[in-house]
């Protein structure tokens, strides 16, 4: 049996005469949380709905398992789904909904009981069997549905933005009561998001979809660190993405213009790089430096600008600090610092490693 639960072999999908997934190459091992994560339109629920049997590739081929599901049916792919609006039976208690595809596959009474315990106990409801889905907060309901997505124990679970319809701190204990049951079940999850902050959080691997294509795939921490182009830059997270207009290359480092300003940075030369259109700096790696850059490394990129806008999130304080007419960086500063940052209208020196600068060709 192959170690991978699913791969996607130059999966294409047409509407008609419109493209929405071109092309795509994916291979998604056993046990592996995995999120494709994009923004609408992007092609990301065409794929899940592709993996489950609901929409046929127009050209390519899915395999579950090593097997082609060509022509296997929706109901014999041993896939779990959950949706965004739960689809939970009214009529039926939490126990019949969840032990309802267990029953619809011919599973005996007794083993239907047992699925069901197990399952609702996973998602921490065994004590809510006889309840109905009205009787439930939306919490409790999204945990009702992935109950009963677990209970007949497929190898896949997918999950099309689940947790969406919840507010931000039911969705942020969600997020880590999801990554636990995918733990404790060793299940592959296939998780389709928009929110970014979902995605770094839970997933083992994310897929960048944009345009239909895999813009970039990776562990969170290299996605948000390296990003493969200005696109996955902008979505994955805050980012100071600027033009580029010339690059000189020396013996570890490129030299770089800003386009229409008298701005020069210099980053790591990570390796030979042709054509350079944009690079990156995130908002939490310019640092605040003092009047004098004392006590500092003297081979960062400095500098000065005017404070224009200081907007407070809570922890941290945001920045707009100008440093060109057509020039303007966000800086994330912590709270705690706000007595010691200059005003708005004030000049600041800022302090930016090479090493944080990246380089992007598109």
């Amino acid at each position: 049996m192959s170690s991978i639960d699913i791969e996607l072999v130059s999966v294409s999908k047409s509407f008609g005469a419109v493209p929405v997934v071109k092309d795509i190459n994916l291979q998604i091992p056993q046990g592996e949380f995995v999120s494709i994560l994009g923004p609408s339109g992007c092609g990301k629920t065409t794929t899940l709905n592709m993996i489950a049997g609901f929409n046929e590739p127009s050209l390519g081929d899915i395999r579950i398992r090593g097997r082609s599901q060509a022509r296997v049916p929706p109901e014999r792919r041993n896939v779990g789904l959950v949706f965004q609006n739960y689809a939970l039976f009214p009529h039926m208690t939490v126990a019949e909904n969840v032990g309802f595809g267990l029953k619809m596959k011919g599973t005996s009474r007794s083993e239907i009981e047992g699925g069901v315990t197990s399952a609702l106990r996973s998602v921490h409801l065994e004590n809510y069997g006889a309840r109905y889905p009205k009787e439930l907060s939306g919490g409790q309901q999204q945990r009702v549905a992935l109950a009963r997505a677990i209970a007949p124990r497929p190898s896949v679970l997918l999950l099309d933005e689940p947790l969406s319809n919840l507010d931000l701190k039911l969705r942020e204990a969600m997020r880590l009561e999801l990554k636990e049951l995918q733990q404790q079940l060793g299940m592959t999850f296939v998780y389709v998001t928009h929110d970014q902050e979902e995605a770094m959080a839970m997933s083992d691997r994310i897929v960048v979809m944009w345009q239909g294509v895999i813009a970039q795939e990776g562990k969170p921490a290299s996605i948000y660190r390296h990003p493969a182009s200005s696109f996955v830059a902008d979505f994955i997270g805050k980012s100071n993405i600027l033009t580029v207009e010339a690059t000189s290359e020396q013996a570890s480092a490129l030299d770089i213009r800003l386009s229409r300003s008298a701005v020069n940075l210099r980053a790591k030369l990570r390796q030979h790089c042709e054509q350079a259109h944009f690079c990156c700096i995130r908002p939490e790696d310019i640092a605040i430096l003092n009047n004098h850059g004392e006590g500092t490394d003297s081979g960062i990129n400095r500098l000065a600008g005017t404070v224009r806008r200081i907007v407070s999130l809570g922890a941290s304080l945001e920045l707009s600090v100008e440093i060109d007419p057509h020039v303007v960086l966000t800086v994330l500063a912590r709270s705690s610092q706000s007595q010691s940052l200059p005003g708005v209208g004030e000049t600041i020196e800022l302090g930016i490693d090479p090493d944080d600068v990246q380089v992007l060709a598109e």
